[in-house]
């Protein structure tokens, strides 16, 4: 069933059509205006399809000023020139375009020794649409993993289980939903916001096919304890024999931890780990969309799940879900490894991270707003209102930032702390200090008027906000 009814949904209307559109004579087959929801009986110019297209997208929002997504939103000319030049390459056609092929093997390669896996050039990697189908590759290789392990149950007394916080993005629901497994996750508990490493492994049983910690939250932005919830898992195994490897989920962290944070232990360093991801479209600079799913050896990701298919004339070994996507998002992400190095991302996230902080500060000395997080892991930080503040709520703010052109998030916290809503602001390259100055100038205008206010004007919370985790 398709997910938009056309027009059942989306009433019919009248696509006018300026005549200035046309090729040469502004009055000449400009009299009928083409249809949107059928295919127009006639081409039209080039430049007036550009042109109605252009015009319809005039009102998005201002990509630049969405605070709410994680998706990179700048890259310099050279890789959108570098994109350009590689959208009509198909990924999959190994056989056919066979540098794009291997720049896609140094990124994994490269990736391998920054997340410090025992031997880079044997570690296993694939690029993927982005992390949702990271993390399912990471899912089907833990479930395919225990299912082996427990042939002798499976699938007739066994069920397989997959623990994690409550905090994690929807992904993981739906790899549990379509591959089934049951999730089990960790609540919040007060003041902490994400997976608790002993409830983790308390939840552990026989059929646990795998732990998944979060190096960076959507929810606020916090690091999961990693090292703390490998040790957990060890004491487990150490007391009942259960061995439980751990998938990181490092779509955001992934690329924020080894620059920034490089004595937190987090990745193959540990042992417990087995395999991790990260979106090469979020921290990793990249336009939409690419990940990575990376496994520490062969050992991590069962042989079977690896199609071996002769495709156009040639052997090509693939195990991602998706087939055909370009090539240009991968040869973006190896433009962008090649054009920084270390030093560069250092600095990037750095400059990031600074802005997340310094603008965080600037919000809790406004006085009506207290910072759950401050930005000092990943660049983002959440904040709800103060306890004295009554006239208004995250929604309301939410709301009037949005007449300004700002895309900010206003949303309430999953089970056990739903009684707590939050805004969120996300800091990603090309959202300068400049921004972040014109950022708080706003919403220090918008203040007087809201402390004004009898109460809250939102009543129906779901219908206002479209960010849903």
């Amino acid at each position: 069933m398709p997910l938009h009814k056309g027009s059942e949904k989306h009433r019919e209307r009248p696509m006018s059509v300026n005549p200035f559109f046309g090729e040469a004579n502004p009055v000449g087959g400009m009299a009928e205006a083409p249809p949107t929801h059928r295919l127009p009986d006639t081409p039209l110019p080039p430049t007036t399809a550009y042109q109605l297209v252009h015009d319809e997208l005039m009102l998005d929002g201002n990509a630049r000023l969405n605070l709410a997504t994680f998706v990179t939103t700048w890259m310099e000319p050279q890789a959108g020139l570098l994109m350009a030049e590689c959208t009509d390459k198909n990924m999959i056609d190994k056989d056919e375009y066979p540098r794009t092929a291997e720049l896609e093997r140094r990124c994994v390669v490269m990736l391998a020794d920054l997340w410090n896996a025992p031997d880079p050039a044997a570690a296993i990697g694939c690029s993927t649409t982005g992390s949702s189908e990271a993390c399912m590759l990471a899912g089907m290789a833990l479930k395919r993993r225990w299912m082996r392990r427990n042939a002798d149950r499976y699938p007739g007394s066994a069920r397989p289980n997959l623990i994690m916080g409550i905090n994690v993005q929807v992904c993981w629901e739906k790899f549990c939903n379509f591959w089934e497994v049951e999730a089990r996750y960790v609540p919040m508990d007060g003041d902490r916001y994400h997976l608790d490493p002993q409830a983790a492994a308390d939840l552990c049983d026989e059929n646990t096919i795998g732990v998944v910690g979060i190096l960076g939250s959507t929810f606020d932005g916090s690091y999961e304890p990693i090292a703390d919830l490998c040790a957990a898992l060890d004491a487990l195994q150490e007391r009942t024999g259960i061995d439980v490897p751990v998938h990181v989920d490092g779509a955001s962290g992934g690329m924020i931890a080894p620059f920034l944070d490089e004595d937190l232990v987090w990745d193959f360093r540990l042992p417990r780990v087995s395999s991790i991801n990260t979106s090469g479209h979020k921290y990793g600079l990249v336009y939409p969309g690419v990940g990575w799913a990376l496994w520490r050896d062969k050992e991590a990701l069962p042989e079977e799940l690896i199609f071996r298919v002769n495709y156009l004339g040639g052997d090509m070994p693939t195990f991602a879900l998706n087939f055909s996507r370009p090539g240009a998002q991968v040869v973006a992400q190896y433009y962008t490894f090649l054009r920084l190095g270390r030093d560069g991302y250092r600095a990037v996230q750095q400059c990031s991270r600074d802005v997340a902080t310094g603008l965080a500060e600037r919000i809790e000395a406004l006085g009506d707003f207290r910072l759950l997080t401050r930005g000092d892991e990943l660049p983002v930080f959440a904040f709800t209102t103060a306890d004295h503040v009554t006239s208004y709520d995250v929604f309301d703010v939410s709301r009037r930032l949005r007449e300004g052109g700002w895309l900010v998030p206003a949303y309430t916290f999953p089970a056990n702390r739903e009684d707590l809503s939050v805004l969120r602001v996300v800091c990603r390259n090309g959202f300068s200090k400049d921004l972040a100055e014109l950022f708080v100038e706003d919403l220090t205008r918008l203040l007087p008027e809201l402390r004004r206010q009898p109460h809250p004007l939102i009543r129906d919370k779901e219908a206002a906000t479209g960010f849903h985790h």
